[in-house]
């Protein structure tokens, strides 16, 4: 019986949001650009999805895409929108896509099945996850049949060109984390990476280069070092099968807390972690619980500058937004004339003026229908 939209605070916020959305009334995804100053769309993506799986060359790998990843099916994934107004996204385990402001395909990579994050580093390349196949080393000795996740980080330019990749069993056991003979065939998801979040800035806990990674079902951070193939730090705690770590200043993170325990289940939360003193402390989490803000899978937070909270629940197509005394300025529902709501999948709020300013004339000058 909620609203589609409500704000509670009229508060203005000079930022967008890009909201990746099924769209029930047209029955696809599309992907809207809003302006957080008063939620307005001004500007929406949305290519033809047809086209571009008709292009799709390595059937070995995607031989159920015309289904699985027909237009009324396809979701746009925590979509990257670069400098010139092009788009990088994909649709969880599928090939990764590049189209430009107007909507058009630009370029396909399909030599891995790629999925959950997409995140720009320092040097302007893209850290996102995939699937290795044919698997890496340790993995291709113990499996034969294609079917395993064997997850790994991958690095790609603006062009889509693979420039790094590392299987993070791999990892694992290069740093005395998994012995070399753990028990994989029991189960064929182990790891489930879905979030590599770049550092940007040296600090006395990392360096610039260096990459957290979200294993969900290990329930674990890792901070991981690409330069030397270091686990630097490897971080469970109050937390299980956690989504999203943002870095928050220069001695801590933040990991949204999916919450999923076999015995106990309670509302999402968002976790502080602090490198100096090793310490855990929930924030928002009184708001949190007062909404019953629950999502079992996906789920995201973003702190804005002023500190406050934004928080997608994926599975139930709603975001909120809370100021920095805790008090809700938004809440937005997913939702049609018919009442169908529709997934939201990892969404992104930006909040460089520059890069807002550049990309809002983009939208003046072009020149397409959308």
């Amino acid at each position: 019986n909620k609203k589609k939209f409500q704000n509670f605070t009229n508060h203005k916020r000079d930022g967008i949001l890009i909201l990746p959305r099924y769209d029930h009334k047209n029955s696809r995804s599309q992907v809207q650009v809003i302006d957080l100053n008063n939620f307005e769309v001004i500007h929406t993506y949305q290519h033809n999805i047809s086209e571009m799986n008709n292009e799709i060359k390595n059937l070995e790998e995607f031989h159920r895409h015309n289904i699985d990843n027909s237009t009324v099916r396809f979701e746009y994934r925590h979509p990257l929108i670069l400098n010139d107004g092009s788009l990088i996204s994909h649709t969880e385990y599928s090939p990764l896509f590049k189209i430009d402001l107007c909507s058009n395909l630009i370029w396909i990579n399909e030599e891995e099945a790629f999925h959950h994050s997409l995140m720009i580093d320092h040097e302007r390349n893209i850290w996102v996850p995939s699937i290795m196949y044919p698997y890496s080393r340790y993995v291709a000795e113990k499996i034969k049949s294609q079917g395993f996740f064997d997850d790994a980080i991958v690095k790609i330019n603006s062009k889509g060109e693979i420039i790094y990749k590392k299987s993070v069993i791999e990892i694992l056991i290069e740093n005395k984390i998994l012995d070399d003979n753990f028990m994989i065939d029991a189960n064929l998801d182990p790891i489930h990476l879905n979030d590599i979040e770049p550092v940007f800035n040296n600090s006395k806990h990392w360096k610039k280069g260096d990459i957290f990674l979200s294993l969900r079902h290990k329930s674990a951070i890792i901070h991981f070092r690409p330069s030397t193939s270091e686990v630097i730090n490897y971080i469970t705690g109050p937390f299980s099968q956690q989504h999203d770590i943002d870095i928050i200043s220069s001695n801590e993170i933040s990991i949204f807390n999916n919450n999923n325990y076999f015995e106990y289940e309670n509302h999402s939360e968002i976790l502080i972690y602090n490198f100096e003193t090793k310490n855990f402390k929930k924030v928002f989490n009184d708001q949190l619980k007062k909404e019953n803000f629950k999502t079992y899978t996906e789920g995201l937070s973003h702190f804005f500058k002023d500190g406050a909270l934004f928080v997608e629940e994926q599975n139930h197509g709603r975001i909120m937004i809370f100021d920095k005394n805790k008090i809700k300025e938004i809440e937005y529902i997913n939702k049609d004339e018919n009442e169908d709501i529709g997934f939201i999948s990892w969404s992104r709020i930006i909040e460089d003026q520059t890069f807002i300013e550049n990309f809002k004339s983009l939208i003046s000058a072009k020149e397409c229908s959308n």
